[in-house]
């Protein structure tokens, strides 16, 4: 059996509002740093987190500023990208240290036997402008080329990060506005055999999917709610509007033995404490 999980926490569409200003009654803020210490808490063998776009609600600077103490005073190193939500200059000027020399926010970080590959999908300043739908130029998609190949040369197996799924979901209008080049992506993670598993988040649900390969086989993807609000479950809906306040959670991947594994935690249910029966 293992005696030891490589270990890191994944949060996505944290969606923090500026002061005073909440979401169907709930502060994002408040439910991000109660899902982060529930996590730290259980957790503080991580080695690292993952916060996977959408950090504010409408990339307003007064948002960011008050996610950059929480996330300064996180004793496990952090990893940010952008959603849908964000705005690139505002999220840069608070987290300068998030971005590559070419303005994106995409990261490769080790974690054991792992390569995480952080993708950048947002779209609003890089062409003309999708709303809500996610995009990679060409630019990301080399970087990401030469990543996978550098990950096949280091011996690496590959989970790749990307806020918006490049699959449909069941959700209509979610669908409508997923990665709108999701081809792109996929064509080059089913060439790449070192490419274990997908994480997305965008949805607000938690959602097990395969991405399918024409040649054959599946790339598995994983796609993790928010620790604030959730889409409620009425699949073919139309809208993207609708919330519900439901339990908020965060993801865990493990690297084990030639298995990555992405447990969802869900919190604020109870005090946590474990009874036996």
């Amino acid at each position: 059996m293992e005696d030891h999980f490589d270990k890191a926490l994944i949060f996505t569409d944290l969606h923090i509002t500026p002061p005073g200003e909440t979401i169907i009654g709930l502060d994002p803020l408040a439910r991000f740093a109660e899902g982060l210490a529930h996590a730290l808490a259980r957790h503080p063998d991580a080695q690292h987190i993952i916060l996977l776009g959408d950090l504010a609600h409408s990339g307003d600077p007064a948002a960011y500023a008050r996610l950059v103490p929480l996330l300064a005073d996180c004793p496990i190193p952090v990893t940010v990208t952008m959603g849908n939500h964000d705005l690139r200059a505002p999220l840069r000027a608070a987290l300068p240290g998030s971005f590559n020399a070419e303005g994106f926010a995409q990261h490769a970080r080790d974690l054991g036997p792992l390569r995480l590959l952080v993708l950048d999908t947002h779209d609003y300043e890089d062409r003309a402008p999708l709303e809500q739908d996610g995009w990679l130029c060409e630019a990301r998609l080399a970087w990401l080329d030469a990543e996978l190949t550098r990950a096949a040369e280091d011996g690496k197996d590959v989970v790749v990060f990307a806020h918006h799924p490049p699959c449909p979901v069941g959700f209509w209008a979610m669908d409508a506005i997923g990665l709108a080049n999701s081809e792109a992506l996929l064509s080059r993670l089913h060439a790449a055999p070192h490419v274990r598993h997908l994480v997305c988040g965008h949805i607000h649900r938690t959602i097990h999917a395969s991405a399918a390969n024409p040649a054959g086989g599946a790339l598995p993807v994983t796609i993790l709610k928010s620790p604030c609000h959730q889409i409620p479950m009425i699949l073919g809906q139309s809208t993207f509007a609708d919330s519900v306040d439901e339990p908020g959670a965060y993801g865990i991947l493990l690297a084990l033995r030639n298995t990555v594994v992405v447990h969802s935690e869900d919190f604020a249910l109870s005090d946590g404490s474990v009874q036996t029966y």
